[in-house]
C-alpha cells in the first residue's frame, strides 16, 4: 500500500494538468507508430522503433503521474502559522549573510532553481516546523551548511 504524499493545491493543478497535456499526446504518437508499420519490415524500421519508444515512454510518464495523484494529499496552506510548514514561503540566511527565499511545497512539485523545495528535501526537512530565529544545519555532499531562519509568510 503506497503512503499518501503531500502535495500543495497548486501542485495537484499542475499536476493534473500535465497529465492532460500527455494524454492528449498519445494519439498523435500512435499514428505515428501505426504509421511507421506500414513502412515495411519492422526489423529495420528505424522510424517505428523510435516511435514505440515515444509511446513507451509517453505511457510511464502518464503511469506515473496517475499514481502520484491517486497517493496525493491536498494540504492547505496553515494561515497564521508562526512555523514552517507545507505552502510556507520561508526566508533563510546563510553563513555568509545572504537571504534566500523558498517556497515549501511536495515531493513532485519541486523545482529548486526557482525556489521551490519539497519538505522530504534535506533543506526542507531541516525547515519543518521550525520558527523565525531558529537555525538549522543541513547535511550535503559539499559539508554542513548551516542557515538561520529570518521570516515565514
Amino acid at each position: 500500500m503506497n503512503k499518501k504524499k503531500l502535495i500543495t493545491k497548486q501542485g495537484l493543478v499542475d499536476l493534473k494538468e500535465k497529465l492532460a497535456g500527455l494524454e492528449a499526446r498519445r494519439p498523435k504518437v500512435i499514428e505515428r507508430v501505426e504509421a511507421a508499420r506500414q513502412m515495411g519490415d519492422l526489423r529495420e524500421n528505424s522510424e517505428y522503433h523510435a516511435a514505440r519508444e515515444d509511446l513507451v515512454l509517453l505511457d510511464t510518464q502518464i503511469n506515473e503521474l496517475k499514481e502520484i495523484l491517486l497517493n496525493a494529499k491536498v494540504v492547505d496552506k496553515n494561515k497564521g502559522s508562526s512555523s514552517v510548514s507545507l505552502e510556507s514561503l520561508v526566508t533563510i540566511k546563510n553563513s555568509q549573510n545572504k537571504k534566500i527565499n523558498y517556497h515549501v511545497v511536495g515531493e513532485h512539485e519541486s523545482d529548486p532553481l526557482r525556489g521551490k523545495i519539497s519538505y522530504t528535501s534535506p533543506l526542507g526537512q531541516a525547515l519543518m516546523n521550525k520558527k523565525v530565529g531558529d537555525q538549522v544545519v543541513v547535511e550535503t555532499p559539499k559539508g554542513e551548511s548551516k542557515y538561520e531562519i529570518v521570516a515565514i509568510k
